[in-house]
């Protein structure tokens, strides 16, 4: 069985808009000694937030318009609060109350490094630290060299301004849906695992996220029809 059968949706019927249906970098925990002030987050927060910052308008990065965030409608019966990952289209949808979905453009993981299936987000931080996992290493060893130890948080980190962590029961799998420095890879396959997002996109979604919620990615387009 294919992960989007595991999880009982198919990328053709769990989301619709007005005018058509749409179904639509791993990294591990860093036990860090220290943490970044309030102020510190606040003023990375600004840093990476345009002025007179408008959620669904606001493109400096030039994004491709579809990509930018829209409300759209939802399929009935999905879950306020939980998450989907069109890996297809490159969306990701968060449920909300009375039928509607938050769409935002997203990145994937490049080759077979996306992991289709559902998981459970039990943690999320502000401004996380990152470090790259033991396979990462091994792939680019010459390219993780100088960060193996890992990264301290700042607008130059690879998991960005925000950051949910996904587990499958309480395994870690070290994958994430974060906030990322590299705006220009939105739309495309560019991660280690992990979906990226805008950063100011992903602080406006990080406080709406409840630990506890699912998140289904569902399967890309290389991988559709490929396992069964």
């Amino acid at each position: 069985m294919n992960a989007a059968g595991k999880t009982g949706l198919t990328r053709r019927h769990f989301i619709i808009t007005a005018t058509a249906l749409f179904s639509p970098p791993i990294s591990g925990p860093l036990l860090a000694d220290s943490w970044p002030s309030e102020a510190q987050k606040s003023a990375w927060d600004a840093e990476v937030t345009p002025p007179f910052f408008n959620l669904e308008i606001s493109n400096p990065w030039g994004l491709d318009p579809r990509f930018l965030p829209q409300r759209v409608e939802a399929r009935a019966g999905l879950v306020p609060g939980n998450i989907h990952v069109d890996a297809i289209a490159r969306y990701l949808y968060h449920i909300e109350e009375g039928g509607t979905a938050m769409r935002y453009g997203v990145a994937i993981a490049r080759g077979n490094l996306y992991e289709p299936g559902t998981y459970t987000i039990r943690r999320k931080v502000r401004w996380p630290h990152w470090t790259p996992t033991r396979s990462m290493i091994e792939r680019d060893p010459e390219l993780y060299a100088d960060v193996e130890d890992g990264m301290e948080p700042g607008p130059d980190n690879p998991l960005g301004a925000r950051a949910l962590y996904l587990y499958v029961g309480d395994r870690d799998t070290y994958l994430r849906i974060h906030g990322s420095p590299q705006p220009r890879s939105i739309g495309g396959r560019a991660s280690s695992g992990c979906v990226r997002m805008v950063n100011a996109h992903a602080i406006a979604l990080y406080p709406l996220v409840e630990t506890g919620v699912t998140a289904y990615l569902h399967p890309p387009e290389d991988y559709v029809g490929a396992h069964s």
